[in-house]
C-alpha cells in the first residue's frame, strides 16, 4: 500500500521536498481529502477540485509565503488552505470560530489578501509588486490567480490596463474553465473559447496587446507542464500572463457533469458524488424563488418588464425569467456597475427594470445607484437578495450594510418585506409604476408560508403595519427579523404590554405616525437585521431626539464590527437578535 503523502505535508516547505514524480499521487490525495470533508461539512466544491494541480504547482515552484500568491474570490482556495498549515483544522471550514471559506489575512501568512468579492486579485497583486519594486525586493514574485468569469469584470480590466504600462514583476494566471457559479457569458468568454479551440489568429491576442508576455493555453491538470512553464516564467521580466485550461469539479464525475449544481452542492456521498436528497416538498419557498416566480408572473402581464442580474441567475432565481422570456432577461456577467447603469438606461426608455443584485454586491455599484439612478430619479427596481446575515459565507457576504448605505440617498424608496406575500405585493406595486427608484431587500433562505401565491394587492408606500397593540412598550421592526418578535410575543407572559409595528418601508418614513407610536408608549425597541450605525433604529432615535420626545429607546441589530461566519441562527445569537435574547429583554419589562 502506498504511503499517504498528504498526511506528512504541513506547509509548502514540506511539499517542495517531494520528488516531482510523486506530485500526481499527492494531487489525488488532496482531491480525495477535499471531497471527503466537503461531502460531510458542505462548502464550495467544484472550483477547488479544478485547481488541485495548479495549487500544488504554484506552491512547489514559488517560495510562498515570501513569494506572494493572491487568489481571486477564494472559492478555489481549499487546496491552498490544506497545504498551508490548515489540513488538521480544515474540517472547521465555514463553521463558527472555525477557518473561513475564503482566504483571510488574519488567518494565515499564506493568505496574502482577503477576498470574497471577485476580480480584485490583479489590482492587489499589482499593488504588492509595485511596493516590492519600491522596496528594492527585485526577486520577489507576485502571482494572481483569476477565473474566466472574474476577469470579465471591469475591475480586472482596470488592473490589466495599469499593469501593462508597468515593469512590475506580476504573473496573472487565468484559470479558464468557462464557468463561474453559472456558465460564463459575454464577448470575452467567446474570445477565450476561440483561443482554446485554436480558432483565434496568434496576432489577434487581446492580452499581448495590453503589453503582457502571454503564454498558453496549457492543460491545467498536467503537472509536469505546469511546473516547467511556471519555472520558465519566474525569470521572465515584467507583466506575464499564463492561460491555463481546467475542468471545474475535476476528479468527481458528477461534479464535472453538472458544474452549476456542484459549485456548492451541500452534503453528498463522497464515493459516488450523489447529493443526499432533501425532501423539500412541504417546506415554504426560498425568498429567491418567490422573487423569480413573481417576476415571471408580472412579466406575463406587462411586456415592458425586464430582468437584469450580474452573474447570479441561479442564486437569484432569475433563471425562471431567462427561460420564460429569454429576450427580456440579461445576465451581464460579474459587472455590478454595468448592471445598474444598464438598468438606468433602459428605465429612460420606459422599461420596467428589475435589477437583482445580492445586497453585498450592490456595494460595488454604489456610485451608479446615486449618480445614474437616484440623481435622475429613474424608477429602477432593485431587488436585494441575501439581505441581512447570510451565514457560512461570512463577513464578505453579509448583506447588513444596505439600509445604512441606501438611507442617505435622496429619491430612493427602501422596502423590507416581512414575508413572501409582502415581497410579491411590493414587487407588484413597483411594477405598476413608481415616481422613484426602489430597493427591496429580502433574506437568503426560506420564508414561513406555504400558501404564499396570493392575488396581488397594491401597497401604500410608507404605510406602517400594526401587528399587535399593547400599552407600554412599542417594538418597531423591519423585514423578516420581525418574525423573531412575533414568536417571542406568543411566549412571554407579559405580552399584553407590547405593541408590535412592522415597517415594510424604511424610507420614506411616516414621521407623524412614528411620533404617534412613540407618544403612546413608555419604551421603544427597534430591531433590524442590518447594522445599527446609520440604520433603521437610529432613524427612530433621531425622531425622538429632534422632537424632544424624551422616551427610552433600545436599538437592536448588527453591532459595529464585522460578523464572521457561522449559521444564521448562531450569528443572530452573537448579535442578540435571536428569539432567546429577545425573550430575556422583553421579560425585563413588567407592569410595575
Amino acid at each position: 500500500m502506498m504511503e499517504n503523502l498528504l498526511s506528512k505535508i504541513n506547509n509548502p516547505t514540506d511539499l517542495r521536498k517531494l520528488p516531482e514524480n510523486q506530485l500526481p499521487q499527492l494531487a489525488k490525495e488532496l482531491r480525495d481529502f477535499i471531497i471527503d470533508i466537503v461531502s460531510k461539512k458542505e462548502g464550495h466544491l467544484g472550483a477547488s477540485l479544478g485547481v488541485v494541480e495548479l495549487t500544488i504547482a504554484l506552491h512547489y515552484v514559488f517560495n510562498t509565503p515570501e513569494d506572494l500568491l493572491v487568489w481571486d474570490v477564494g472559492h478555489q482556495a481549499y487546496g491552498h488552505k490544506i497545504l498551508t498549515e490548515r489540513r488538521d483544522i480544515f474540517h472547521t471550514n465555514r463553521e463558527l470560530n472555525g477557518i473561513s471559506g475564503f482566504p483571510k489575512r488574519s488567518e494565515s501568512i499564506y493568505d496574502t489578501f482577503g477576498v470574497g468579492h471577485s476580480s480584485t486579485s490583479i489590482s492587489a497583486a499589482l499593488g504588492m509588486a509595485l511596493a516590492s519594486q519600491l522596496k528594492g525586493e527585485v526577486d520577489k514574485q507576485h502571482i494572481a490567480v483569476i477565473g474566466d468569469a472574474s476577469i470579465a469584470s471591469g475591475m480586472a480590466f482596470e488592473g490589466l490596463n495599469h499593469a501593462g504600462v508597468t515593469d512590475a514583476n506580476l504573473l496573472v494566471i487565468l484559470n479558464d474553465n468557462a464557468i463561474g457559479i453559472d456558465p460564463s457569458i459575454g464577448a470575452l468568454k467567446n474570445y477565450l473559447t476561440a483561443v482554446k479551440e485554436g480558432k483565434n489568429p496568434k496576432q489577434n491576442n487581446i492580452i499581448k496587446s495590453l503589453n503582457f508576455d502571454y503564454s498558453g493555453p496549457i492543460d491545467g491538470h498536467d503537472l509536469p507542464k505546469l511546473i516547467s512553464e511556471l519555472e520558465r516564467l519566474k525569470s521572465v521580466k515584467g507583466p506575464k500572463f499564463l492561460h491555463v485550461i481546467t475542468t471545474k469539479g475535476k476528479g468527481l464525475q458528477l461534479a464535472e457533469e453538472d458544474q452549476v449544481k456542484y459549485h456548492a452542492p451541500g452534503k453528498f456521498d463522497a464515493e459516488t458524488g450523489k447529493i443526499h436528497p432533501k425532501d423539500e416538498s412541504h417546506l415554504p419557498p426560498k425568498f429567491q424563488d418567490v422573487f423569480g416566480h413573481t417576476l415571471v408572473e408580472l412579466a406575463n402581464q406587462n411586456g415592458k418588464i425586464i430582468g437584469i442580474t450580474p452573474a447570479m441567475p441561479t442564486g437569484s432565481s432569475m433563471t425562471y425569467m431567462m427561460e420564460a422570456f429569454p429576450k427580456r432577461a440579461f445576465d451581464v456577467g460579474i459587472a455590478e456597475q454595468h448592471a445598474v447603469t444598464l438598468a438606468a438606461g433602459m428605465a429612460t426608455q420606459g422599461m420596467v427594470v428589475f435589477c437583482n443584485i445580492y445586497s453585498t454586491f450592490l456595494q460595488r455599484a454604489y456610485d451608479q445607484v446615486i449618480h445614474d439612478v437616484a440623481l435622475q430619479n429613474l424608477p429602477v427596481i432593485f431587488c436585494l437578495d441575501r439581505a441581512g446575515l447570510v451565514g457560512e459565507d461570512g463577513a464578505t457576504h453579509h448583506g447588513v450594510f444596505d439600509i445604512a448605505y441606501l438611507n442617505c440617498i435622496p429619491n430612493l424608496i427602501i422596502a423590507s418585506p416581512k414575508d413572501e406575500m409582502e415581497l410579491r405585493n411590493i414587487m407588484f406595486t413597483a411594477s405598476e409604476g413608481l415616481n422613484h427608484p426602489i430597493a427591496i431587500r429580502y433574506p437568503r433562505g426560506r420564508g414561513e408560508n406555504l400558501n404564499w401565491e396570493q392575488p396581488f394587492e397594491k401597497m401604500k408606500i410608507g404605510k406602517i403595519r400594526e401587528l399587535q397593540k399593547g400599552n407600554k412598550v412599542a417594538v418597531l421592526s423591519t423585514g423578516t427579523i420581525g418574525d423573531n418578535v412575533t414568536k417571542v410575543l406568543t411566549e412571554v407572559e407579559n405580552s399584553a404590554l407590547f405593541s408590535h409595528y412592522h415597517f415594510p418601508f424604511i424610507k420614506p418614513l411616516d414621521v407623524d405616525a412614528v411620533k404617534s407610536i412613540i407618544n403612546s408608549h413608555d419604551h421603544i425597541i427597534t430591531i433590524e437585521d442590518g447594522v445599527i450605525t446609520g440604520g433603521f433604529g437610529e432613524q427612530i432615535s433621531a425622531i425622538i431626539a429632534t422632537n424632544n420626545l424624551n422616551k427610552s429607546i433600545i436599538n437592536l441589530g448588527i453591532p459595529d464590527s464585522f460578523i464572521e461566519h457561522g449559521t444564521v441562527f448562531e450569528l443572530q445569537q452573537l448579535c442578540k437578535i435571536d428569539v432567546n435574547h429577545l425573550k430575556q429583554l422583553f421579560n425585563t419589562y413588567s407592569d410595575v
